[in-house]
């Protein structure tokens, strides 16, 4: 990694608490530019979130860092990803465990994040388009758990396809209102919650998008 821009981004992860050496290298390792549209490429490794189609957004990478983080993954878990969007958080993902599951319900922006794979070699992602809020049943259970857009609260659905041990990262609160990264812990006796880090999220939005 001989690019300026990502190293100093590096830095100010470190610098704001982000110690996971495996998550700074995975970091380190993809390419936002190639995440980002065009028009953005200059601010591709700007610690800030930036737009992309269908009003959705390529989170910060601050976040995108402490909710992988928190995740506390292994290499040989299997992850399920809901909200594929520009496909930035997945590639990450790629580099800490066995397989990602991503679901999208935008068919276009799941496609522009099939070439992004195919391009940069990502060879453990599996995609689909979907309602996140159903999650993929059929490959349940999963050890890890991302939710990449805020529900009011964390989904019935996703919670039930957590292994037991497994550890689910959400974030939860209404559009325009107050939302926290949410950890949800599943033991043999249930679910336990507790609230990471204040954050803004599109909503996640039940169904598939028709003709997008």
């Amino acid at each position: 990694m001989d690019d300026p821009r990502r190293i100093r981004l590096i830095m100010e992860l470190r610098r704001a608490g982000i110690i996971d050496t495996g998550v700074l290298s995975a970091l380190e390792r993809v390419p936002r530019e190639e995440f980002v549209l065009s028009n953005f490429g200059d601010q591709a490794y700007e610690n800030t979130a930036l737009p992309i189609e269908h009003g959705q957004t390529i989170s910060q990478p601050y976040v995108v860092a402490f909710m992988t983080q928190a995740l506390a993954l292994g290499p040989r878990m299997r992850v399920l990803e809901i909200g594929t969007g520009s496909g930035y958080q997945a590639a990450v993902l790629s580099g800490l465990c066995r397989r990602v599951y991503t679901v999208e319900r935008y068919r276009s922006l799941l496609r522009q994040a099939e070439g992004r794979f195919r391009k940069l070699g990502i060879g453990n992602i599996v995609t689909r388009v979907g309602d996140g809020y159903l999650g993929w049943p059929e490959q349940s259970p999963f050890e890890r758990i991302l939710v990449t857009a805020a529900a009011p609260e964390a989904p019935r659905a996703l919670k039930e396809q957590l292994a037991v041990g497994g550890v689910m990262i959400v974030p939860v609160g209404r559009s325009g209102a107050n939302q926290d990264v949410v950890r949800v812990r599943r033991s043999e006796e249930g679910y336990s919650c507790d609230r990471l880090l204040p954050v803004r999220f599109v909503p996640l939005v039940e169904g598939i998008a028709e003709g997008a």
